[in-house]
């Protein structure tokens, strides 16, 4: 079975592999064909103008469905600051402008965070997950609580990982060891439901059900 993720990160299609991994049995994960939108010439750039994650995330996975004819999967999420009233949310992304880099979104949530005890920088990272094939639509949602640093910490992820220290660890995303963080982020959650979703298919299309 081929899958598209819709999207050209190559972080977050690795990080996506790695988790999919983690959920999904030996024999099951070597009969998916994962390819990303950045296979593909000609993938038309898809404008996030969604009020949502899930607007966002469907709009993403019609796109590359209707472009490539495959099953596919899009990603959309985003950290959500109880101070802040919940920003950068939706904008994560594009928080410091529409070709921001992760440091100059880092650094605005930080100077907009400043003078703000710990205590009060709690956050939520949020992620959905949208499947498209054909006429089925499937949403699969994740969230994980903690709280933003006053400084970036770590060399890994992308993203907010380096601010971002999740309930119950010390650590930041950006500071944990890859398998750890793949297995109680945001997306990890989400990632988990979508591949018990895919195993019924995968297992379906064997006739072992």
């Amino acid at each position: 079975m081929k899958l598209v993720l819709a999207t050209k990160n190559k972080h977050k299609v690795e990080e996506i592999k790695q988790i999919l991994k983690i959920y999904l049995d030996d024999e099951l994960y070597s009969r998916i064909e994962i390819l990303s939108a950045g296979d593909f010439i000609g993938v038309p750039e898809i404008e996030e103008d969604g009020k949502t994650y899930i607007e966002n995330a469907l709009k993403k996975a019609k796109e590359i469905h209707k472009f490539t004819g495959l099953p596919s999967i899009a990603d959309d999420s985003g950290i959500e600051v109880d101070f802040l009233n919940g920003e950068p949310g939706v904008y994560s992304a594009r928080y410091a402008g529409l070709r921001a880099t992760d440091e100059e979104n880092n650094r605005k949530l930080l100077k907009k965070l400043e003078g703000v005890p710990l205590e009060k920088r709690t956050a939520t990272f949020k992620c959905v997950i949208a499947y498209v094939n054909k006429n089925e639509e499937k949403i699969f949602e994740g969230e994980t609580k903690g709280k933003v640093i006053f400084e970036p910490r770590g060399m890994g992820g992308f993203g907010y990982d380096p601010l971002f220290v999740p309930d119950g660890y010390e650590l930041t995303y950006a500071e944990m060891p890859e398998d750890l963080k793949n297995k109680i982020s945001h997306r990890s959650k989400a990632i988990q439901k979508f591949a018990e979703f895919l195993t019924l298919i995968l297992k379906t299309k064997a006739g072992l059900e």
